[in-house]
């Protein structure tokens, strides 16, 4: 269980929805408003700290890092993993490399091209 608190808050800072220093609930308002022990919370504000997603001040509370470093690495790793899943999706329809591969490049075109303001294929 507290895997997924983990889980969870991690993907909030990665997307954005908890900013940098923001102050987080206190191990017991989490654990009410989630029904979990508190020392299933304490133990996942443990594990996200270790793993620099939080800072715990002492008689203050825990706030989301500021590490803007770290913030970039946790993106990149979740990028990574949604790759990786989408590859083997492709893999498991039977697509080859190349068509793998041409199909990132054209989504990634069409993005681009979608946030420019210009039609795939115009430029």
């Amino acid at each position: 269980m507290y895997l997924q608190i983990v889980e969870q808050i991690t993907s909030k800072v990665l997307i954005g929805d908890w900013p940098a220093d923001m102050p987080l609930p206190s191990i017991r308002e989490l654990a009410a408003s989630t029904q979990v022990s508190v020392i299933t919370v304490k133990r996942a504000y443990l594990e996200l700290e270790r793993a620099g997603v939080i800072v715990t001040q002492a008689g203050k509370g825990s706030y989301v890092s500021a590490n803007t470093d770290l913030n970039q690495q946790l993106r990149r790793q979740e990028f990574e993993q949604q790759l990786a899943d989408t590859i083997n999706l492709g893999k498991q329809l039977q697509l080859s490399d190349e068509q793998i591969i041409d199909c990132v490049a054209q989504q990634l075109l069409m993005q681009t091209s979608l946030k420019s303001g210009v039609k795939a294929g115009e430029q």
